[in-house]
Formats: structure tokens, C-alpha cells, sequence
């Protein structure tokens, strides 16, 4: 969890082959939310999903 916004991070290499993704897309968010001085906060449970947050 404390890496999954840095870039290329990913959980799952076999799948996120096959979706073909840049690894990219919460790197990308951070960045622009810390431009606006916005965090990101990240809950996730096993088994139930994760919940992403904007706190400004």
C-alpha cells in the first residue's frame, strides 16, 4: 500500500498483462493532487475493494 502511487507499481504482474495498462494512472493522480495541495488517502480491504479518497 505505501508504494501503489509510484510509477509502474503493480500488485499483479500476470494480470495486468493481459489489460495491457502503463502502470501509470495513480502516479499521474498524486502528482496533479499535490499540485492543488489535495492528498490522496487509500483504504482497502482484502476481499471487499479499496476506497480512494480526495481530501483538500
Amino acid at each position: 500500500m505505501p508504494r501503489i502511487t509510484e510509477r509502474f507499481y503493480r500488485v499483479n504482474v500476470e494480470a495486468s498483462r493481459t489489460r495491457k495498462g502503463t502502470g501509470l494512472g495513480l502516479a499521474i493522480a498524486k502528482h496533479i493532487l499535490t499540485r492543488h495541495r489535495a492528498r490522496l488517502v487509500v483504504r482497502s480491504e482484502v476481499g471487499k475493494g479499496t476506497v480512494f479518497t480526495v481530501k483538500f
